[in-house]
């Protein structure tokens, strides 16, 4: 049958890498991109989890489908070698997510090594790692013909909890960031979107009990309960489709209608 739409949902041979994805979203975006027929690029720290996430999908989609990069994001150099064995392998670039992140105590309460400590590393991580694998995958996504970048941010970006001020911070930072880049990178074809995730199943709100969790979604989330993974997996594959060519420099929430509740 013929077909009447022009723009392809296809993403099968683009080459992604995703970083943070040992667990969590991070993992479940690996695994849908493989399943759409991408190569994916694992990267995040711990050998073993970072391993495991591989064989996961190349037991699925073959040898060739998966890329081990242990990776430290606060680190430059890392980075620089993320992207170089990343084009070694597959000799293209057509997808960058930036996942990693961390959420640790931050409060103007705490004494000043433990804030001055805690800050500078949700920096490092959330933000500034974002902005420095973008420059140095940028040469490599101008070459391609569908050049995509997604930053996670947070719906901590929207509205704040007490004691996350890092956190906070970064994630606003993270929205202001995708929006300057989108609109230098746009007139080269590169679209730069975020996501920002609500309260979703993950081992960042794993320490949380499930009573809690039921009553905050309760409360809280027009669908009333928390969101998995894929789901705001699929947003991510969603902005990285040759279809979405006309989607740049915004910031959609994946929160069950959580940050638009006002009762």
């Amino acid at each position: 049958m013929e077909r009447l739409s022009t723009l392809s949902r296809s993403i099968v041979g683009h080459v992604a890498i995703i970083t943070g994805a040992a667990s969590g979203m991070g993992r479940a975006t690996a695994r849908l991109f493989a399943d759409e027929g991408a190569r994916v690029v694992v990267a995040d720290l711990g050998v073993g989890r970072v391993e495991a996430v591989a064989d996961e999908i190349r037991a699925a989609h073959g040898p060739d489908a998966a890329l081990t990069a242990v990776t430290d994001v606060s680190d430059p150099l890392q980075l620089e070698r993320l992207v170089a064995v990343t084009v070694e392998w597959a000799g293209r670039l057509d997808v960058v997510v930036n996942n990693a992140g961390v959420s640790v105590l931050n409060s103007p309460f705490m004494d000043e090594a433990d804030f001055e400590s805690s800050w500078s590393h949700t920096l490092d991580v959330n933000l500034t790692a974002h902005a420095r694998l973008v420059r140095l995958a940028l040469a490599h996504l101008l070459e391609s013909p569908a050049g995509r970048i997604v930053n996670i941010a947070s719906t901590e970006a929207l509205v704040s909890t007490a004691g996350l001020g890092a956190y906070a911070a970064t994630k606003a930072g993270v929205i202001g960031l995708t929006q300057s880049l989108a609109v230098e990178l746009g007139r080269h074809g590169i679209t730069v979107n975020a996501i920002c995730p609500g309260p979703i199943d993950t081992a960042m709100t794993a320490g949380i009990d499930d009573e809690s969790k039921a009553t905050y979604a309760r409360r809280r989330v027009p669908l009333r309960r928390y969101g998995l993974p894929e789901e705001v997996a699929h947003m991510t594959l969603n902005l990285c489709l040759p279809s979405s060519s006309f989607v740049n420099g915004t910031h959609i929430p994946v929160d069950g209608g959580m940050s638009i509740r006002h009762t």
